[in-house]
């Protein structure tokens, strides 16, 4: 409701289309003194979609209102009510939206939801809402006092420079991204450029950016890939546990931003998430929901995950905007050309026998239910559903720990490196890889390893012309050897995104380079359907 209820007054005769149209923004009050008065009524000018705009324009068109009474009418509407509408950063990951215009009505038409907060009187809602909710106020005609100022504000020292050359896909794919309003997923195999995109994005919006990455290693990569395309130079930093250097162009992780959501919060209007499929994780979701960033990019070999969350991606980043495969850029010559060759392996009759049983007994507790209705009848506390959660567990352990992998693997690893391959076996377990890594004389990664002997065993496979690493799900992202041309899938999921991420591992191009992934899977089991499932990712 208006705090002071203006008056206004009108000499002489009025019109009955005029005497209607003005009681439709008003409330006649009587006569005085040769002049018919009325009292102001927002409350019924917006039941009939009238903003205070539209109530000043109306008037003006009234013969008879006074020139003095039109100049109050003005300064009231628009300065106390459409100049009163503050928008402000809270801790926690918050937009606070007040004022002395009772806002309820003007936010009624929302395509979501904000939360009227009695103890301050005033709507709140998440800060990643905060452009949208700006964009909808200022088109009910009101003035905003924006505190956050990342959409009009924001800007680099001096404009950014890039350095690279995109190719004609990395093209589509910002044009793509720009007229989505600088919102929404990349989605392109490992190897393709992603990151090259990004520095693009950022030198074509000249904003200040924040970087989110998976771990320490990724943050040293993107500030080395900033300075070689762009001309970013003391604009780049990184925070993270070591280094806590803010700059206009910041790379942190996704654990340090979600520790630290309120110092990044307000300082950047571009904000972009390699690989955004980490997104639905609860940790993750909430910085994303926090920074109030107008510009948000997400990075991804492929956004779709196994557990369907993705979808929670897409209203806090934006929709997937470009998508394309490996088979096609392999096609048009920018990645390397590649094989997949299935070897199935037999279960040992002893194993085989306990499989059997196994697979009987999971039968038997889950019924007729899905795996999915299994699993959430488990989180319910069901005793049948938990007891079948440990039984596929074994089996899955029992199909992916099967000893005539290891030999097929051997077999595979002699032929490859007299050939001069150099070779990546990727596995899901630590107790697999270590057994592998030691019949074979390899390198190994691990994810309980420290930092320094990760770096050490990389490095030094890096420096062969031919050899084999061996590495566990931390490898799965951020592993970057251009010269490995052969991968071995010794143990994993059906996720189309872990395969595509360890394909990915190979595809770097180069002259005459041909790569081959190896999946080596236990036969008549559900191996060989996950082999199949996720092979449809790749056109």
């Amino acid at each position: 409701m208006v705090q002071h209820s203006p008056r206004f007054r009108v000499k002489g005769w009025i019109s009955d289309e005029d005497f209607k149209a003005i009681l439709e923004v008003a409330r006649y009050l009587g006569r005085a003194d040769g002049y018919a008065l009325f009292e102001i009524d927002l409350d019924k000018a917006r039941r009939k979609g009238l903003e205070p705009s539209d109530v000043l324009a109306r008037l003006s068109s009234i013969p008879g209102i006074p020139r003095s009474d039109l100049e109050v009418l003005e300064r009231i509407l628009r300065e106390e009510l459409g100049g009163s509408v503050r928008v402000e950063y809270r801790p926690g990951g918050w937009i606070v939206v007040s004022s002395r215009v009772r806002l309820k009505e003007v936010l009624s038409d929302l395509p979501f939801q904000l939360i009227y907060d009695r103890e301050i009187k005033a709507f709140k809602a998440k800060a990643y809402l905060y452009r949208d909710v700006v964009e909808h106020l200022r088109s009910k005609g009101l003035t905003i006092e924006d505190k956050i100022g990342l959409i009009d504000g924001g800007r680099l020292p001096r404009e950014l420079e890039f350095k690279g050359q995109l190719r004609p896909y990395q093209e589509e794919a910002l044009d793509k991204w720009l007229s989505s309003g600088g919102r929404g997923v990349i989605a392109l195999p490992t190897g393709s450029g992603k990151t090259v995109i990004a520095i693009a994005a950022m030198a074509k919006l000249s904003l200040q950016s924040l970087i989110v990455v998976y771990t320490k290693e990724h943050i040293f990569q993107w500030v080395e890939a900033i300075r070689r395309f762009s001309d970013a130079g003391a604009l780049v930093g990184a925070y993270y546990s070591e280094e806590k250097a803010i700059r206009p162009i910041t790379v942190t992780t996704y654990q340090t931003a979600y520790r630290k959501l309120d110092v990044f919060a307000g300082r950047f209007p571009l904000v972009i998430f390699d690989e955004a499929h980490h997104l639905p994780a609860d940790k993750f979701r909430a910085i994303a929901m926090g920074l109030p960033a107008p510009y948000r990019m997400g990075l991804s070999a492929t956004v779709e995950r196994e557990d369907g969350k993705h979808e929670e991606i897409f209203p806090i980043i934006g929709g997937v905007v470009y998508h394309t495969t490996p088979g096609r850029l392999t096609q048009e010559g920018y990645l390397a050309p590649f094989q997949i060759r299935r070897i199935p392996v037999e279960l040992p009759p002893q194993l085989k026998r306990e499989y059997q049983a196994l697979r009987r007994r999971y039968q038997l507790l889950a019924g007729r239910r899905r795996f999915e209705e299994v699993l959430e009848a488990a989180r319910k506390g069901d005793p049948s559903a938990i007891e079948a959660l440990r039984v596929h567990s074994q089996m899955r352990a029992l199909i992916q720990d099967n000893p005539a992998k290891v030999e097929a693997i051997v077999s595979i690893v002699k032929r490859e490196l007299a050939r001069g391959s150099k070779i990546i076996v990727f596995t899901q377990y630590r107790r697999q890889a270590e057994e592998l890594a030691r019949i074979l004389g390899a390198n190994i990664i691990h994810g309980e390893m420290d930092a320094s002997r990760r770096k050490r065993e990389l490095e030094e496979f890096k420096a062969r012309e031919s050899g084999v690493l061996v590495v566990t799900t931390v490898g799965d992202e951020g592993l970057d050897i251009p010269d490995a041309n052969v991968g071995i899938l010794a143990s994993g999921t059906g996720s189309r995104r872990q395969f595509l991420q360890r394909l990915g591992r190979l595809l770097r191009p180069a002259p005459g380079k041909k790569a081959v992934l190896y999946e080596v899977v236990t036969a008549g089991t559900p191996e060989e359907l996950q082999s199949r499932r996720r092979r449809g990712a790749l056109y």
